[in-house]
């Protein structure tokens, strides 16, 4: 299949833009980098929605890198309920909270690299917070990101590590740190995996629908 034109991608991102304008995790552009991080690897295997309410409510007790350093796991584990293996989670986010305050003086490292030497933090998990909490171009390929790109033509590729080598390639750094946030939600709402709903979809007419062999 010949591949899109980057006027052709360029298109279905910015309709896609319009249509989710916000990342959920992030409340604005003074949200603080320890958050992000908590949110992000909270994130993981759970619905954005119930993301926001565990961050919220754990962030109502503990602030700061230092204050969760010292809390119990049996007591974040409480507050992020029902996270997706909220108990593994809390005692990793006390983990990284104690490693954030003892080795990077409070203050969440700014590269991947380090970002990658927390528990509970892959290379998805390090590039969205480097989007979301510093603004640093980078593309987090979770499993929407690596379907979707693929169903409509982008690349086509075998694994998330793939994709996003292949969309850095494809796509400006100017659209590197968006494409996360419309891809997931576009996944989440329309685009599923089995049975997406073209009908109501704004890039139908866009999209070669690559695998899709049933839709609504």
């Amino acid at each position: 299949m010949k591949k899109p034109s980057r006027k052709h991608v360029l298109e279905v991102i910015r309709r896609l833009s319009a249509t989710y304008p916000e990342h959920p995790l992030k409340i604005s552009d003074k949200t603080p980098a320890f958050r992000s991080l908590v949110s992000t690897i909270m994130s993981a295997r759970t619905k954005d929605p119930v993301t926001v309410e565990a961050t919220r409510r754990l962030f109502a007790k503990y602030k700061t890198p230092q204050a969760m350093a010292s809390a119990g796991p049996e007591r974040i584990a409480q507050l992020i309920y029902p996270v997706g293996f909220y108990k593994t989670k809390a005692k990793a986010l006390v983990k990284v909270a104690q490693i954030v305050v003892e080795r990077f003086g409070g203050k969440v490292p700014r590269t991947r690299e380090e970002l990658m030497e927390l528990p509970g933090v892959g290379r998805k998990t390090a590039n969205l917070v480097l989007s979301l909490a510093f603004g640093v171009p980078a593309i987090c390929v979770d499993t929407h990101v690596h379907r979707i790109s693929n169903r409509l033509g982008w690349v086509e590729t075998r694994d998330p590590g793939e994709t996003e080598e292949a969309l850095m390639k494809l796509l400006p750094k100017s659209e590197w740190a968006a494409l996360n946030r419309i891809i997931v939600n576009h996944g989440q709402q329309i685009c599923h995996p089995t049975s997406p709903r073209c009908s109501e979809c704004i890039i139908a007419e866009l999209c070669p629908k690559v695998g899709v062999s049933r839709h609504r």
